[in-house]
């Protein structure tokens, strides 16, 4: 882009938003510079909202950190009632499948079921006890490692 291009472009947004100059779309009377008053007075009103918002300091919070590591451990937590809630059911079917069913090739499906949801469940489980537990030790220096 040309610089006189740039120009002609802010120009026409200053044009806009400032209280001088009107475009060919509203006539400079009594009611369009109310009408612009009031647009400035709103964006005006939003940057200072917006600077006490980004100023705010978090008084509850001791850092980011520390919050982030209760939300890990409070979803962790959760993680592992509803993953266990749904592996016991899985294979609760499969068990059943299991035991039930006369075709071989089912018996083995639902033995084979069983030891993917075991597996699944331990991983993810182990998963968020490292990410709930061990990375906040290890991260806040009370582990040096081997």
């Amino acid at each position: 882009m040309h610089n006189h291009t740039i120009g002609r472009r802010l120009s026409r947004i200053v044009e806009i938003f400032a209280l001088s100059g009107s475009g060919p779309e509203e006539p400079d009377d009594a009611l369009s510079r109310a009408a612009r008053f009031r647009r400035l007075l709103h964006w005006s009103f939003v940057a200072v909202l917006a600077a006490l918002i980004l100023s705010l300091q978090p008084t509850l919070a001791a850092d980011v950190w520390t919050e982030f590591g209760r939300i890990m451990k409070d979803i962790y937590g959760k993680l592992v009632g509803i993953s266990t809630i749904v592996a016991v059911t899985a294979s609760s079917v499969a068990l059943l499948v299991r035991m039930i069913s006369r075709n071989q090739r089912a018996v083995d499906e639902a033995s084979s079921w069983l030891k993917r949801i075991l597996i699944t469940w331990v991983v993810l489980n182990t998963l968020g006890f490292i990410v709930a537990y061990l990375q906040p030790l290890i991260s806040g220096g009370g582990y040096t490692g081997p």
